[in-house]
């Protein structure tokens, strides 16, 4: 389930209740500055939000889907990942991603970077990142970010480190993931702009992603059976929260080309993502049957 970080914490805390009530396996939230057609409206943080979720949760696992490099250093966000990890007893996943153009990159007053630009960053951030979270001590110097005798005390509560969920769909991300990550993400194809894909055409895409990853994940000599596959529905994915019955047809679909773990918005009252929350019933019943 995802969490818009929209709401005040009084109505916010409940949604995080009910998820993990209703019996999901894993809550995440946006990581921006600002968010599409949202910008003028509320919007939170996304590591404060996870602390406070998981003060009000005890099993539900947590995470951003996803941070990206656009705005953070990896040196602070790794000493707010380790404090989340230990004020939720070890339920933090980071989900990180290459991110965008939007006004995560500049409202920080910087130009937006190239795609090869921001490809480069990204690599370099995960691999800092990586190393941060693994060592109490660090010190490295590369071409964009730098850590000088940086202190992680006392480490991540998860060893050997907090998991990694990367949003990966190009070749060069896929090879980032392939390095680090526990988990696989996709939300579709990023140069798609009409309507989310039924589950047909979008389980196909999926499959087309998937196989691609599992030819990067041979050259790194990485197993892909080592890495959950998440796919996020909504923008670009039709989630089928019509019914149960159509929901049920994503989640088959998805499965059946290698999707280990299925996404879906928290309803919203108006678009994006505008529904009534009682879908969640019966999306955490087919859960729920499936896992059985």
């Amino acid at each position: 389930m995802l969490i818009l970080p929209e709401d005040r914490w009084s109505v916010a805390a409940e949604k995080w209740r009910r998820v993990e009530q209703l019996g999901f396996d894993h809550a995440w939230t946006y990581d921006h500055l600002a968010w599409r057609s949202l910008r003028d409206e509320p919007w939170f943080a996304a590591v404060p939000t996870l602390a406070a979720a998981a003060a009000v949760t005890s099993r539900l696992r947590l995470g951003t889907l996803v941070a990206s490099a656009n705005f953070r250093h990896p040196v602070p966000f790794a000493r707010e990942l380790v404090t989340v990890d230990h004020i939720s007893g070890g339920r933090l996943t980071v989900g990180l991603g290459a991110g965008g153009v939007g006004w995560d990159t500049t409202m920080l007053g910087q130009s937006a970077w190239s795609p090869q630009e921001r490809a480069a960053r990204f690599a370099e951030f995960v691999a800092l990142l990586d190393d941060l979270l693994r060592h109490v001590e660090t010190t490295a110097r590369g071409e964009f970010w730098q850590a000088v005798e940086a202190r992680m005390y006392p480490g991540c509560v998860q060893t050997p480190r907090v998991p990694f969920a990367i949003a990966a769909t190009g070749w060069r991300s896929m090879e980032v993931a392939a390095r680090y990550a526990s988990i696989w993400v996709t939300n579709g194809d990023r140069k798609h702009s009409g309507a989310p894909l039924g589950p047909e055409e979008g389980a196909a895409l999926v499959g087309r992603q998937l196989a691609r990853f599992e030819e990067v994940c041979a050259e790194v000599d990485r197993d892909p059976a080592e890495i959950d596959r998440l796919v996020l529905t909504g923008s670009r994915l039709d989630p089928g929260l019509g019914s149960a019955s159509q929901f049920g047809e994503v989640a088959a679909a998805y499965s059946a080309v290698g999707a280990t773990d299925l996404v879906v918005h928290y309803p919203r009252p108006t678009d994006p993502y505008a529904g009534d929350d009682s879908v969640l019933d019966f999306v955490a019943d087919y859960a729920a049957t499936s896992k059985s």
